[in-house]
């Protein structure tokens, strides 16, 4: 079903652009500091490493997905770190959890890199580690999204798309601007891969235990759906609740 394959390639790509933005930024602090050879030799080397992975796992998980128990803890998994993000989303909007801010960590890592001993000749050692360390841990990330999504609509090849797409954008952007890209909604975009990644979680837990959706796989539009109306309603009241208890504060102290 096309509406149901784009909506997997645009998870995908979210999923995968927020993932690789978190890269990105320490790739470049490396690449100002070590030398860009280093930073993106070990950023390069994590990206094979990954490609091999989702070759090697996603399309034999494809021909054993619709298996009940396959199913089930796949949409576990899926739906644990749907939550996850989701929970943090709700956290920052409320405002109870300060906004992620890349430029913060940017200076963060700059200042690591900066008091860590250099190599004196070739690949930077140190600076080849962090890149492919942070490269391949966010990069883990983003392969559970694409292989869980690209497996939820037994249509793996949407599913990857949308993660190249996300990867070659991020990185020709990267390579352009050479800054952190502090201009690009992150905390938004967790936010809707939360709401994508909990709503294909909880359609294939009920797919595991045999449930009966209306509609079949069009079912995760509508769970997707309430579940942006119920973040909407807990943002709202968790920002009234933290403005009333400022207020009373506010009241006390004077």
């Amino acid at each position: 079903m096309l509406a149901l394959d784009l909506y997997s390639a645009f998870a995908s790509f979210l999923g995968t652009s927020v993932e690789f933005v978190e890269a990105l930024t320490i790739i470049l602090a490396v690449g100002v500091t070590r030398g860009w050879k280093t930073a993106l030799t070990g950023a390069f080397t994590a990206i094979v490493i990954l490609a091999v992975l989702v070759a090697g796992i996603g399309a034999p998980l494809v021909q054993v997905i619709k298996t009940p128990w396959v199913a089930l803890i796949v949409g576990l998994f899926m739906l644990l770190f749907g939550i996850r993000w989701l929970r943090k989303a709700i956290l920052r909007y409320s405002g109870l959890k300060a906004l992620h801010d890349e430029s913060e960590s940017y200076e963060e890592e700059l200042e690591r890199q900066k008091q860590a001993g250099r190599t004196s000749s070739g690949i930077d050692k140190f600076g080849f580690a962090t890149t492919l360390g942070v490269t391949f841990l966010e990069g883990l990330e983003a392969i559970f999204i694409v292989i869980t999504i690209g497996l939820s609509t037994s249509n793996m090849t949407f599913s990857i798309a949308g993660a190249v797409v996300a990867t070659i954008i991020l990185l020709i952007v990267g390579v352009l601007l050479r800054s952190p890209l502090t201009k690009v909604p992150e905390n938004t975009m967790k936010f809707i891969v939360g709401v994508m990644l909990t709503s294909f979680g909880g359609f294939w837990v009920g797919e595991g235990l045999h449930v009966n959706w209306p509609q079949k796989d069009l079912s995760i539009l509508y769970i997707a759906a309430s579940l942006l109306v119920l973040s909407w309603i807990l943002v709202s009241r968790s920002k009234a609740r933290l403005a009333t208890r400022q207020h009373q504060s506010t009241s006390m102290g004077a």
